[in-house]
């Protein structure tokens, strides 16, 4: 009955692949797209598309995921430990804060070709800086990792790339029909409320503020001080 199963495959031995590297490749596949399904990278890769052109949006989030399942299956979850977790999460939130208040601010016809806001280059790098901080040790990573490290690591990554490309690209197929009903100026309002939703969720649960709070208040009342200039006549708190 293995045989049988499995018999399709043996036509694919050029690649070089057995049973066991076909067993991988479909697991990360099957896992990881189920996984990222509805996930914050689909809702970023919608949101962006939505208002920009696709294939930017597209290119930039299947090589930031293509990057990210290299590091993890190369050296597992250990690579997001450079930084410390809440710093990344620090960073996704003001950046995610940043797109939101950008969408609000779009004007009523600003955008007479309807989705071009910035150039294809800009919109790739900026896509593919935004998913990669935003998945750099997310639960997909670090469950790519851990496929890694018991099956072949190469199928693994091949699998889970493929997965995460397929998800964004309905994301971004969702972000493009948006535009067939609705407006322009419309789109960015939601997609800034999203953004915003989003910055909101991330430094909420990434970010340990009752750690931080009191760095925080020392550095503000430091600034506080120095920027009371001699003989005002203000106080120094």
């Amino acid at each position: 009955m293995l045989e049988l199963a499995w018999g399709p495959f043996d036509g694919f031995a050029a690649l070089g692949w057995e049973r066991r590297e076909w067993l991988a490749f479909f697991t990360s596949l099957i896992l990881i797209a189920a996984a990222e399904m509805g996930d914050k990278s689909q809702l970023v890769c919608m949101t962006l598309a939505a208002r920009h052109r696709p294939w930017p949006v597209l290119g930039g989030a299947v090589l930031a995921f293509a990057l990210l399942n290299g590091l993890a299956v190369a050296f597992g979850a250990a690579v997001a430990a450079w930084l410390p977790r809440w710093l990344v999460a620090l960073a996704v939130g003001l950046l995610f804060t940043g797109f939101g208040i950008h969408a609000l601010m779009a004007r009523e016809g600003a955008e007479p070709s309807g989705a071009v806001e910035w150039s294809g280059r800009g919109i790739f790098f900026t896509t593919l800086a935004l998913l990669f901080m935003a998945e750099l040790g997310d639960k997909t990573q670090i469950a790519v990792a851990g496929l890694g490290g018991t099956l072949p690591p190469v199928p693994v990554w091949v699998g889970a790339t493929l997965a995460l490309a397929f998800t964004s690209a309905l994301g971004v197929v969702a972000g493009r029909t948006l535009l067939r009903y609705f407006s322009v100026t419309f789109i960015h309002r939601i997609g800034g409320v999203v953004f915003l939703l989003l910055a909101a969720f991330t430094l909420a649960a990434g970010v340990p503020w009752e750690r931080i709070r009191p760095l925080l208040i020392q550095l503000w009342e430091r600034w506080d001080q120095a920027s009371i200039l001699p003989g005002s006549g203000f106080p120094v708190s």
